[in-house]
């Protein structure tokens, strides 16, 4: 199975120590043109210290698409809050020149209705019209998330009748009971908007694994990243794969270690 190096996209959450520029520079070398940015790094903010103009023109230094941000959260749990947050992030999506934006759900064992999350969707989806952007909607496979199924998660984007697609990571399709048995049968790859990768070699039992245990892929890999990935190959995804690992132990990682642990990974999926 060899996928096509431009289809493999880096989240910004390998490097938290690097700046952007570092960043950008760091994936140049690896031969690759897609990267993820986040809110959620150190400064707090998409762009660091950067202006949207500066980013915009580092990514095309660098010649580098910027995929998507992640992340609105909690998309479901609309306030004037959460809309400003929105509002806010597809400024800067569209000033950087990100594709789309990430949508994920309440997190916090809070249930939340189907109508509740179709309503949220409704509500969004002229803001994203608004500027133009790409809505990823991101299930959580957390026994607290308030949605934790890609199936259903499309089906209510397909109910709503909207433009959103789903993100799929590997990891929280690991965590959620159900997701083998919907799988092939319920999910439609051309709603796939984006596959996000990690992998996790602690055996503790599934539903009290967090971010912190993911890592990047590697032979003893517990989610099946790399069968997840050739499952999806055989059944049609053409779209891009981002490496997202989150374990703080990422914090002590030099570059060489981060370019390292990225070609290794990358190299288990074109085996």
């Amino acid at each position: 199975m060899a996928i096509d190096p431009t289809r493999f996209c880096i989240n910004r959450k390998i490097a938290p120590k690097l700046s952007i520029e570092a960043f950008f520079k760091l994936v140049q070398r690896l031969g690759l043109n897609k990267v993820e940015l986040r809110n959620d790094m150190t400064s707090g903010k998409v762009t660091d210290n950067l202006s949207h103009a500066e980013v915009k023109s580092l990514a095309t230094k660098y010649g580098l698409e910027i995929v998507t941000i992640n992340a609105v959260y909690p998309f479901n749990q609309i306030s004037a809050e959460l809309l400003a947050k929105t509002e806010g992030l597809l400024k800067d999506a569209q000033g950087v020149g990100a594709k789309a934006l990430v949508l994920c759900p309440l997190n916090d064992g809070t249930p939340i209705s189907d109508d509740e999350t179709m309503a949220a969707l409704k509500q969004l989806a002229p803001l994203f019209t608004q500027y133009g952007i790409q809505g990823l909607v991101e299930p959580l496979g957390f026994p607290v998330s308030s949605l934790r199924s890609s199936v259903q998660a499309q089906a209510l984007i397909r109910d709503s009748q909207l433009p959103f697609k789903i993100v799929l990571d590997t990891f929280h399709h690991h965590l959620y009971e159900k997701a083998e048995q919907e799988f092939e049968a319920g999910i439609d790859i051309n709603a796939i908007g984006l596959v996000h990768l990690s992998g996790v070699e602690d055996s503790r039992p599934t539903a009290e694994l967090t971010d912190e245990e993911r890592i990047m892929l590697s032979s003893g890999d517990l989610l099946n990243s790399a069968s997840q990935v050739q499952r999806l190959e055989r059944l049609g995804y053409k779209g891009v794969y981002a490496f997202e690992p989150f374990s703080s132990e990422l914090d002590n990682w030099r570059e060489a270690d981060i370019e390292r642990e990225i070609r290794q990974s990358i190299a288990l999926l074109q085996g």
